[in-house]
């Protein structure tokens, strides 16, 4: 079975506020300070995501048990924004920091070159050896 698409903008600003258990004036006032910025209509009526409604219940959840006034909610969820885009570039990033993998040399021409483990440096590449001995103190 599909799982459905958390941003496909499907609810009006009536159901969204229900599912998120306020009323519909605060989702504009939200939009309008960018705390949830639903997808536009062409005739301008905004429609919200299931991560839109997600958010939206967070949102109240801070500001009712929390205690934290819109500009702190707007300052979390823009800093959790940032650290869930900086986690997806980590996990793409890990396969070529996993340093079990790799193989660090140097080229004829100093340039470090990275060798998989398992296999060799091209010809031209990896026949040089540097050996660092250090600063004399």
């Amino acid at each position: 079975m599909d799982r459905p698409d958390v941003d496909e903008p499907v609810f009006l600003i009536s159901a969204a506020a229900e599912l998120g258990g306020m009323l519909a004036l605060p989702l504009r006032l939200y939009d309008r300070l960018g705390l949830v910025v639903p997808r536009r209509r062409p005739g301008g009526g905004r429609r919200y995501s299931l991560r839109d409604v997600a958010t939206l219940r967070e949102i109240q959840r801070m500001s009712q048990d929390e205690g934290i006034n819109l500009a702190g909610i707007k300052r979390i969820l823009t800093l959790q924004h940032q650290v869930d885009r900086l986690e997806a570039e980590v996990e793409k990033l890990r396969p070529r920091a996993d340093v079990g993998s790799r193989i660090f040399t140097t080229g004829p021409t100093g340039r470090v070159v990275i060798v998989e483990r398992g296999r060799r440096a091209d010809r031209d590449e990896g026949r040089s050896l540097v050996v660092w001995r250090g600063y004399d103190a």
